[in-house]
């Protein structure tokens, strides 16, 4: 079976890929710094259709799938502006965010096995499609793509590569066999996140900074922020999970889970179903709907009104709470940063992320 998304093939900006409004670019310092990140996506786009063409057919239709259906660039946006704190856009740089983002798309081919995930970015998910052995094999292609590219740039390069891999694979081990017997279920799950979503972000911004020769004493800070930010991200995203806009979302509400996946608004209300009987009763309307929660392609009216529930609940206002705790940290690790462009663009990113709704 074959099958081609739809190309969503739009003209990505630096606006557009960090929900930057245009105020920010008010000086000529800041246009510049836009006009060169913008340059440099254009190249990074181009670099990816390249890069994701294999002479076997199926593969080469399986591995641009996901990449033509969308996706923000978020973290090659990061890598070219964390190169203007140094000598800016070179080919090293588009390469490693060449790299990068293919090593992200790889990983959404897994998770969404993983997860039997059925829609990524609007469209079908790879393994609805093909089935899990196909899209396993074009994760693997993309890991080996993106290994590939990294070996290009030199020893130090491979490194970071090899160890974010792994924090990617011990963050889905993790999230897969759960909390061991003592281990605390939310501190659990926020590793969780820093490994699967907050690794990746931290290294797309520590390449900027190494491959444009930028201050030494810059990665730290870099790396710090893009930890705290994924982990921003993804909570927001438990959120966005219980959002009742399918048709903004791509997904339908709580789909996330229905497939078994922790999300922190329920560790909070199992949590507080220890000594709150209201909570109690959410949580058992929850539990019990959610294996019938779909009738056909239809959600259950009961399964549907348990998540409208949990949705305006104090434990989902209590994790929008601890997105922001994680964004201000971020912000907060930039401070070594000279003050700048670079630093109000990843300062309004962050603020931004907490504020996004799909």
């Amino acid at each position: 079976m074959t099958a081609s998304a739809p190309i969503a093939r739009r003209s990505n900006t630096l606006s557009s890929s960090l929900g930057l409004g245009e105020k920010l670019f008010a000086s000529s310092d800041e246009r510049r710094l836009a006009n060169a990140i913008d340059s440099g996506l254009a190249l990074v786009e181009t670099g990816l259709l390249e890069q994701m063409s294999f002479t076997d057919d199926l593969a080469d239709v399986t591995s641009r799938y996901l990449l033509d259906a969308g996706g923000k660039r978020v973290r090659p946006v990061l890598t070219l502006l964390t190169a203007q704190l140094g000598t800016g856009n070179n080919a090293s740089v588009i390469s490693a965010a060449e790299a990068i983002e293919i090593t992200h798309l790889a990983s959404l081919y897994h998770d969404d096995v993983m997860d039997e995930a059925q829609m990524r970015r609007g469209v079908p998910s790879a393994q609805s499609v093909w089935g899990n052995s196909v899209a396993i094999l074009t994760g693997d292609l993309l890991f080996a793509r993106a290994s590939k590219i990294i070996s290009s740039l030199g020893e130090k390069a491979i490194q970071i590569q090899a160890e974010t891999f792994e924090r990617l694979c011990l963050g889905q081990l993790h999230e897969t066999i759960g909390p061991r017997p003592g281990d605390d279920p939310i501190e659990h799950y926020l590793q969780v996140l820093a490994d699967k979503t907050g690794s990746l972000i931290a290294t797309a911004g520590r390449v900027g900074v190494l491959f444009s020769d930028a201050p030494e004493e810059y990665i730290d800070p870099v790396v710090q922020f893009g930890e705290r930010i994924g982990v921003a991200f993804q909570l927001v995203d438990d959120v966005i999970d219980l959002a009742p806009q399918e048709d903004v979302t791509g997904k339908t509400p709580g789909t996330d889970l229905r497939a078994g996946v922790a999300t922190l608004p329920m560790l909070y209300l199992r949590r507080m179903a220890e000594t709150d009987p209201d909570a109690r009763a959410l949580l058992q309307r929850l539990d019990r709907d959610v294996t019938s929660a779909f009738d056909g392609d239809e959600t259950t009216p009961e399964f549907a009104a348990a998540i409208a529930e949990l949705r305006d609940h104090e434990v989902t206002r209590m994790t929008l709470a601890e997105a922001h705790r994680w964004a201000a940290e971020a912000i907060a690790a930039l401070d070594p940063l000279p003050d700048g462009p670079v630093k109000k663009a990843l300062t309004r990113f962050a603020e931004t992320i907490v504020e996004r709704s799909n």
